[in-house]
């Protein structure tokens, strides 16, 4: 996901209330479910863009819904802090953006991979390692099955991109045919 500039203040304020690198990453699962319910119920997203809808208001069913999703006292006024200054529906950008900054802090690179099949534990744990070596890096997978490549795997960390797939390997010999 591409990180859109306005998260990022944000972000970096979750880290610095959070203390670290590392709370910042729990903080972020805690308002992983928060996340999610926005990305599923249009009624709650619209309920947060309606300026028709007094901020109190916003602000009990916020605290109703962090109270039964079990969030801590410090993820209930992160979200408070969000829906004060409208940019509660871009939540899940800003827990993006968290996530790109605590990676970068812990060493941990996110490998967007496409594999033409579903991969074992062991695929994965090679793939990973394999790509943690190449990077110097911890590697973590988020891995997507593409039966168009038709064997092997395309994995993209940042602007790098390895592409060992067999429809790019029938490319290059077709190239390499006069």
């Amino acid at each position: 996901m591409i990180v859109r500039r306005f998260a990022r203040p944000y972000a970096k304020a979750i880290i610095d209330v959070a203390g670290s690198a590392e709370a910042a990453n729990k903080l972020r699962g805690e308002l992983l479910p928060f996340t999610a319910a926005l990305r599923t119920s249009s009624e709650l997203r619209e309920l947060y863009a309606n300026p028709g809808i007094e901020l109190d208001a916003k602000l009990e069913i916020t605290k109703r819904l962090g109270s039964k999703m079990k969030v801590s006292e410090l993820a209930l006024k992160v979200l408070e802090v969000l829906v004060r200054n409208q940019r509660i529906n871009d939540l899940e950008m800003i827990l993006a953006a968290v996530a790109s900054f605590v990676n970068e802090a812990l060493g941990v690179a996110v490998a967007e991979v496409r594999s033409a099949k579903h991969l074992s534990p062991d695929e994965m744990q090679d793939l990973a390692r394999v790509l943690g070596k190449k990077t110097g890096k911890r590697v973590e997978l988020d891995i997507r099955t593409d039966p168009r490549l038709l064997g092997g795997f395309v994995a993209k960390i940042g602007s790098e991109i390895y592409d060992a797939s067999v429809i790019r390997k029938i490319d290059r010999f077709r190239e390499s045919l006069p």
